[in-house]
């Protein structure tokens, strides 16, 4: 039996080629809200219900037994002791202003969606509701659950783990020109593989660029203003394995799919 005909290879094909639903992973940040604009439009155009996850992490609460652990005032820029209870309520700040923020995005909207809100590690509560033909995104960084950085340790583990197609987006929310889908080619073959169907459907058109090791392939698209990336986990992996902090050097949004 060939790639092709296993039933295996071809219910991946069609989970690839449309979406059950679209995952939505906040945390009340500028660059979660952002992602939740792209998930409503992209629920909305293919017709399926928009789940919404804020997860109060539990490694957060836990880190407040340290006797260092502080917080910093946004307007006074002072640190001050972080206790649980200031901690807790914070937390239900976050909760409400998701709540806010989803009831915000789809108002007008013939849209099914909810809101999920978990207390547990972020990583394994966003994959506990994950199926494959899901699509699930993020921001590209955030203010809780170490997401800190371009790209953190809580958007590394699910763009790793996940079983479904990833998206990576970033603050500046939908472009009035979203630009292509780059998508990674065989330069001998001119093959760039498939395409989920829901996310081409947000670009201009899909761009296959060269196969390169990391430093050439980050060195191409520090140029590009608009549009996102395209990876298999497979290239991607490789890619991490030339250089650890190649996401890091990443300025547009990503996408990668198992």
């Amino acid at each position: 039996m060939t790639k092709a005909d296993d039933p295996r290879e071809a219910g991946a094909d069609e989970a690839m080629l449309a979406a059950a639903r679209v995952l939505a992973l906040l945390d009340a940040s500028q660059h979660s809200l952002a992602a939740l604009s792209l998930a409503v439009e992209l629920a909305e155009r293919e017709g399926v219900e928009l789940v919404a996850l804020y997860v109060e992490d539990q490694d957060l609460l836990h880190s407040v037994a340290f006797p260092f652990a502080r917080e910093i005032g946004a307007v006074s820029g002072l640190a001050r002791r972080l206790t649980t209870p200031q901690l807790e309520a914070s937390l239900a700040r976050q909760a409400q202003r998701v709540a806010r923020a989803l009831e915000g995005a789809v108002a007008g909207r013939e849209l099914r969606h909810s809101l999920r809100i978990s207390r547990g590690r972020v990583i394994s509560e966003a994959l506990s509701i994950a199926g494959p033909g899901d699509v699930m995104l993020l921001g590209r960084s955030g203010v809780t659950s170490g997401w800190g950085g371009a790209l953190g340790s809580t958007s590394r583990g699910l763009i790793l783990s996940a079983p479904c197609p990833v998206v990576i987006w970033d603050d500046q929310g939908i472009p009035v020109a979203p630009g292509p889908l780059r998508v990674l080619a065989d330069p001998r073959q001119g093959e760039a593989g498939l395409i989920p169907g829901p996310l081409a459907a947000l670009f201009d058109t899909l761009e296959p660029i060269p196969r390169s090791d990391a430093a050439t392939l980050a060195r191409r698209l520090a140029v590009c203003r608009n549009g996102a990336l395209l990876l298999h986990r497979g290239e991607l992996e490789t890619l991490l394995g030339e250089d650890p902090d190649w996401l890091l050097r990443l300025t547009i949004p990503l996408v990668v799919v198992p």
